[in-house]
């Protein structure tokens, strides 16, 4: 799967939210002022396409997309080379992280070690 740009991927968040919709549509959702250029936005979706992210109907020759994957599908794999990227495949380096760096509450950390027992338990 291949990496989006922040921009992309500001699309597909609104892509996923929206579920369908028309370049015009897109840039009505996007929080910018001024917003940005149709050609512009038109542009990012057609890369998202080319990208395997996106796909489309065909109305004449105006296009309705929606997304080819789920926004799931991209944190799934996202986080996968986030986790080989910066934590080294190691679970113990992203919990460190999450704890020292997010300054978790002791009722996330609570939350967390519940979570780890119920699943050694299965």
């Amino acid at each position: 799967m291949e990496e989006l740009t922040r921009t992309e991927e500001r699309v597909m968040q609104i892509l996923w939210k929206l579920k369908k919709a028309f370049v015009k549509d897109i840039i009505d959702a996007l929080p910018d002022e001024p917003k940005p250029p149709y050609n512009t936005i038109s542009s990012v979706v057609r890369l998202l396409e080319k990208k395997g992210y996106v796909d489309y109907k065909a109305y004449g020759k105006t296009y309705e997309y929606f997304p080819a994957i789920s926004k799931a599908e991209y944190r799934k794999e996202s986080f996968k080379k986030m986790f080989t990227g910066y934590f080294d495949n190691s679970a113990e380096s992203l919990l460190s992280f999450m704890v020292k760096e997010q300054k978790l509450s002791d009722a996330d950390i609570k939350k967390i070690q519940e979570m780890i027992e119920k699943n050694t338990k299965k």
